[in-house]
C-alpha cells in the first residue's frame, strides 16, 4: 500500500493550523496586522530550514485571495521570472511571487525582479536561510520588509508530533504511541520538516508489525540512521554537512574538514557560503589564539569571490586546513556573549564622568571629561583608572584562552591591572 507523504497531509490550510512564529502572526503581531489590513509589502523571510517560510507565504496568498506563483532559485532563471511577471500583468494587481532560496539568485536574476516589485506588478516574498544583507542586492532589499523566522521550540515540536500522530491514525490507519521524544527533538533540530520526515520513516518502517508502533529514543535513532537517504529526501543533509565541516575545523581535524569541504563542492554548494562560514569560525573559534586566521579567512572570501569554481576549491581547501590546524580560543566570543547578557540584565548604567564626551562648556562645568587620564601621557602608555560603570567595577568579561598567544595577553593584563581583574 502506498501512502500519501505525511508532510503533504500536514500542510496547514489556515493560520489556525500553522505552528510557530507567533511573534509574526500571533494576535496583534506585526505581520498579522499587515495581513489583516489586506495590504502587504514585498518581504523577505529569513530563518533556518523547516520553520515554515514556504507555508507562511502560501497562507498569506490564500488569506488575501491573491494569485500565487512560486519559483525556486535552484532551478529558475531570468526567463522564468519574466514569464511569471507577464502572467502577473494579465492577472491584475496583487499577484504574489514566492522565491525559495532567493540567496542563490545571481545579481542579474535579482535585478530582473526590481521593476515588477517597484511598480507593484508582483508582491515578492523571498525565503532565505542566509543573511539577506549579504545575499540580496541593496535595491531589492530596500523595497522589502525583512521578517526573521525563529527555530521551532520544544512546545511547537510537541504540537507537530501530536498533529502528525492524528494524521497517521486517520490516513494511514496505524496506531502510534510516543513513549519518548528526546531523540525526535534532537533529530529535528527545530526543523518541522525533519521532524515530520522522521515520524514518517519510523512509522512506515514498522507499519507491518502487529500492535501499535511505539516510538522511543533508541528505536527512533536506529531507524533514522538506517534510512538516512529517505529521511533526507528534501535535502536537509546540506545543513548537516556544513555543520560537520565547521565542527571538524573547530575540533582541529584537517582531514575531516577537507572531506566535508569536498562533499559540499561536489554537491555544487555556493563557495561564498562556505567561505563566509570559515570567516565566522576564524573569529568565534580561533580568535586571538591566532589573529592571522581572521585575516586569512577574509582574504579567502575575497579570493573566492574573484575566482569562483573550479579554481576556488583550492583556496577553500587551503583556508580550511589552516583553520583546522590553528590553535583555538573562543574567549572573545564568550566575552561578547557574557557582556551582552550583562547589558540586558543591568540596563544602561551611567558612563563614568571622566569618560564622557564634553563638546560644550556646560558639560565641562558639570564634570564631563574631568579627571580623564590620557594613556599615552604615562609610562608604558598605561595608567590605572576606572573605565567600567560604578556598579560593574572589577567585572571580568574577557578571560584569555590557554594558548601561547593568549597566555602572553593574560600576563600583560595581569602586569597592568595587578589583582583588579584576577588575571
Amino acid at each position: 500500500m502506498s501512502f500519501k507523504p505525511l508532510a503533504e497531509l500536514m500542510r496547514p490550510e489556515s493560520f489556525s493550523d500553522y505552528v510557530g512564529q507567533s511573534h509574526l502572526i500571533g494576535e496583534d503581531a506585526v505581520l498579522r496586522r499587515s495581513i489583516d489590513s489586506g495590504i502587504i509589502p514585498s518581504m523577505i523571510f529569513w530563518g533556518p530550514p523547516g520553520v515554515g517560510k514556504t507555508t507562511l507565504a502560501f497562507l498569506i496568498s490564500k488569506e488575501l485571495l491573491r494569485p500565487f506563483y512560486t519559483l525556486s532559485a535552484i532551478n529558475s532563471g531570468v526567463k522564468d521570472i519574466r514569464e511569471v511577471i507577464e502572467k502577473a500583468k494579465d492577472s491584475g494587481s496583487g499577484t504574489i511571487l514566492f522565491i525559495d532560496e532567493i540567496h542563490r539568485f545571481s545579481k542579474s536574476q535579482q535585478d530582473s525582479l526590481l521593476g515588477a516589485v517597484e511598480k507593484g506588478i508582483v508582491t515578492l516574498i523571498g525565503a532565505t536561510t542566509e543573511n539577506p544583507s549579504f545575499e540580496v542586492i541593496s535595491p531589492l532589499l530596500s523595497r522589502c520588509q525583512v521578517y526573521i523566522l525563529k527555530s521551532l521550540v520544544e512546545e511547537d515540536l510537541n504540537i507537530i508530533i501530536s498533529k502528525a500522530i492524528e494524521k497517521i491514525n486517520e490516513e494511514y490507519h496505524i496506531k502510534v504511541e510516543v513513549a519518548e521524544t528526546d531523540a525526535l527533538m534532537r533529530i529535528s533540530g527545530g526543523d518541522a520538516r525533519k521532524l515530520i520526515n522522521a515520524l514518517e520513516v519510523i512509522v512506515t518502517t514498522n507499519k507491518d508489525k502487529t500492535g501499535p508502533v511505539v516510538i522511543d529514543n533508541k528505536s527512533a535513532v536506529k531507524i533514522i540512521q538506517q534510512n538516512l537517504s529517505v529521511y533526507d529526501k528534501k535535502g536537509e543533509m546540506h545543513y548537516d554537512v556544513i555543520s560537520a565541516f565547521i565542527k571538524s575545523m573547530r575540533g582541529s581535524d584537517p582531514n575531516a574538514a577537507v572531506y566535508y569541504l569536498a562533499r559540499m563542492i561536489e554537491a555544487g554548494e555556493d563557495p561564498l557560503f562556505i567561505a563566509r562560514r570559515m570567516l565566522i569560525l576564524a573569529s568565534e573559534d580561533i580568535g586571538n589564539a591566532n589573529p592571522n586566521a581572521l585575516l586569512l579567512a577574509s582574504t579567502c572570501f575575497d579570493a573566492v569571490h574573484k575566482t569562483g569554481y573550479p579554481e576556488c576549491r583550492i583556496i577553500l581547501s587551503q583556508c580550511a586546513v589552516y583553520l583546522a590546524c590553528s590553535a583555538k580560543s573562543n574567549a572573545s566570543y564568550m566575552a561578547i556573549e557574557e557582556a551582552s547578557e550583562l547589558v540586558r540584565r543591568t540596563g544602561d548604567l551611567p558612563v563614568p564622568l571622566a569618560l564622557r564626551n564634553a563638546p560644550t562648556s556646560l558639560m565641562k562645568n558639570i564634570g564631563y571629561g574631568m579627571d580623564y587620564k590620557y594613556a599615552h601621557s604615562y609610562e608604558g602608555n598605561f595608567t590605572n583608572m576606572e573605565f567600567m560603570p560604578d556598579k560593574l567595577k572589577g567585572k571580568k568579561l574577557y578571560d584569555p584562552g590557554n594558548n601561547q598567544r593568549e597566555n602572553e595577553i593574560r600576563q600583560r593584563l595581569k602586569n597592568l591591572w595587578q589583582s583588579k581583574y584576577n588575571y
